[in-house]
């Protein structure tokens, strides 16, 4: 027995509720059950309550069994003073308020049919990749769309997080923020987190005053990920190599520690210097890019403004001192769906928050143009009959399956609740 499923019994109801008793042999009359708040503090909040003879108002809370009062410590905590009844499965001692009154017990195993008590054993107890595998695609389409509304604005609130955490660290500079994104993104999952450290090594103003002139940028990037460390015979990297020193001593600039950047295992389109060089060439060809950024209402505008290629030196190099065919290395239509995925749908979303705006529709529309991603779990999904047209769905099954039915959640999610209401 879990709490989870209480709460949901007790929230909708979902038990005998005409001839309650408490454990003390007084009768109960459910009023109101209270507000499902899912704060710190007791279950369910402001319920109104028929107790014997006498009307109360306060709050509930629920356990598996009773004793967990004692375990959670809530006989020390001010905030369950208020508690007017407690609800549990199994009722196995007595709690005992402050002033040593006795808190009413509705002891809810005797007052649930099987029937119910079945239903949500058969949704939670089978050990497969999703509790719902079998019956997901009977869901009703509405109630399934709505879900699916819901669980894209919950992925964007933990996303933007971390957009808020760099507009700390860089005293609010949206453009700064950007970067870091717009870096990590371009690192890929392989290289994002030492592209990340490389972004907030470098000052963003110094991007700003040297973005005239990319291979000062290429040189900065390279540089600081110690990409140019080492002698090679390669005229374009001791090009490269003398910038990057003089532009330190220029700024004064001090060598961070930057986890190593890894090759194996690449694509050498997605190499780091193919994706630095891009970024940098980005860059110089955008100044002011946030505000850009910010303005894009399609997909389309982005490919537009996305239309960048890495350096003349590495249309025929992946690698310094290793001459390749020559090959135009420009932003693919997939990568930059990546960039538009990670990065400007975030930061859209986190600057209409802080702006006061609504984009809820307007970003949903951007998704909807946006090619569906590939990934084994957008695969298995798709074997249990549910398709992805594009990334804002793709987004939402993504969501569903890490926040939710990976923490067999199902009692908190729309689709769990329609089955076994459905059931």
């Amino acid at each position: 027995m879990k709490e989870d499923f209480l709460h949901y019994l007790w929230r909708f109801k979902k038990f005998d509720t005409l001839n309650l008793v408490t454990a003390q042999n007084e009768s109960i009359t459910i009023i109101k059950t209270g507000d499902y708040l899912e704060l710190s503090g007791p279950d369910f909040f402001n319920a109104h309550i028929k107790i014997g003879s006498q009307k109360w108002a306060g709050n509930v809370e629920i356990h598996v069994k009773s004793s967990d009062w004692y375990l959670h410590n809530h006989e020390k905590d001010a905030a369950y003073e208020n508690v007017i009844l407690h609800v549990v499965w199994e009722n196995d001692t007595a709690i005992f308020r402050v002033n040593n009154t006795e808190i009413p017990v509705l002891v809810l195993k005797d007052y649930v049919e099987k029937e119910v008590l079945d239903n949500y054993n058969a949704l939670v107890s089978p050990k497969t990749w999703i509790s719902c595998e079998k019956q997901i695609h009977e869901i009703d389409a509405f109630v399934f769309k709505n879900w699916q509304e819901r669980l894209f604005f919950e992925r964007l609130e933990r996303k933007s997080k971390f957009v808020y955490e760099l507009l700390e660290e860089t005293n609010q500079d949206w453009e700064a923020v950007l970067f870091c994104l717009l870096a990590k993104n371009f690192g890929l999952n392989t290289n994002g987190l030492a592209f990340l450290q490389m972004s907030k090594s470098i000052p963003f103003s110094i991007i700003r005053k040297e973005s005239f002139e990319v291979e000062n940028l290429e040189s900065l990037l390279l540089g600081t990920l110690n990409l140019l460390d080492g002698e090679k015979e390669d005229v374009y990297f001791k090009d490269l190599k003398f910038r990057y020193f003089y532009l330190l001593h220029k700024y004064q600039l001090e060598k961070s520690f930057i986890d190593p950047v890894q090759f194996f295992k690449l694509r050498p389109d997605n190499f780091p210097t193919i994706r630095l060089s891009q970024l940098a060439n980005l860059y110089q060809k955008h100044q002011n890019l946030f505000s850009k950024i910010i303005a894009l209402k399609s997909a389309k505008n982005v490919y537009e403004l996305l239309n960048v290629s890495a350096s003349s030196y590495w249309q025929n190099h992946y690698q310094f001192d290793k001459e390749s065919p020559k090959k135009a290395k420009t932003l693919s239509k997939s990568f930059v769906d990546l960039v538009i995925i990670n990065t400007i749908i975030p930061i859209q979303f986190a600057y209409s928050n802080i702006m006061g705006d609504s984009a809820s529709e307007d970003l949903i529309d951007f998704m909807n143009e946006v090619a569906p991603e590939k990934n084994a779990i957008i695969d298995k999904f798709s074997s249990f009959g549910i398709k992805s047209k594009n990334a804002f769905e793709t987004q939402t099954l993504l969501e569903l399956k890490n926040e939710y039915c990976n923490h067999k959640a199902c009692l908190k999610c729309a689709i769990g609740m329609e089955l076994l209401k459905n059931n």
